[in-house]
């Protein structure tokens, strides 16, 4: 389960409780495009503590119930590891969670992951998604209803296909600019 890797891979970068990994996904990690409810982090938890992949401390408070903070562990770094270098196959979809949850969580283990998944997005982007859509056409389509207006629905097609185009040159000029600086050795600008 995805969610799995994203606990490892926040837990690589300090302890946490799980309702400070439901705050960490509704602020700066909801970019990733991969959000869940609080009892769907604990239920992973508690398989995750299971499976050996992490582990807990009890953290006293005053005036509120004691905290479980998690750990990674060596068999979960393993894990986490184990699944950062597999190999990755992008999605049909367009700025999958898949590819931003393996370029962070595993591109923040190795910079060469992070580069082989970008140039592997990229790929599969320039080959699948670069070409200019086709325009739907009034002979492709015979309206079930009287009163829609062929016109007016292929116009609103059309402008749907423009903005997933729009959307994913975008992502590709993204896609371009980071893999030049992951291949220069910069993060930053």
């Amino acid at each position: 389960m995805l969610l799995d890797y994203v606990i490892l891979g926040m837990l690589t970068l300090r302890r946490l409780s799980g309702y400070d990994l439901r705050k960490w996904m509704e602020g700066p990690g909801r970019y990733i495009g991969y959000g869940v409810k609080l009892p769907q982090i604990y239920r992973r938890l508690v398989k995750l503590v299971e499976r050996g992949w992490v582990a807990f401390d009890v953290d006293p408070r005053e005036r509120a119930p004691d905290a479980k903070v998690y750990r990674l562990t060596e068999s979960g770094r393993e894990a986490l590891l184990e699944w950062a270098r597999s190999p990755y196959e992008p999605s049909s979809r367009p700025m999958d969670p898949d590819f931003r949850l393996r370029f962070v969580f595993g591109g923040q283990l190795d910079r060469e992951i992070a580069i082989s998944v970008v140039r592997t997005e990229l790929e599969y982007r320039l080959k699948h998604d670069a070409a200019t859509p086709e325009q739907p056409r009034a002979d492709q389509y015979a309206p079930e209803m009287p009163e829609l207006d062929l016109d007016w629905a292929l116009g609103l097609h059309t402008m749907v296909r423009e903005l997933g185009f729009a959307t994913t040159s975008s992502y590709i000029a993204w896609l371009q600019l980071t893999l030049s600086r992951l291949e220069a050795g910069r993060t930053l600008p």
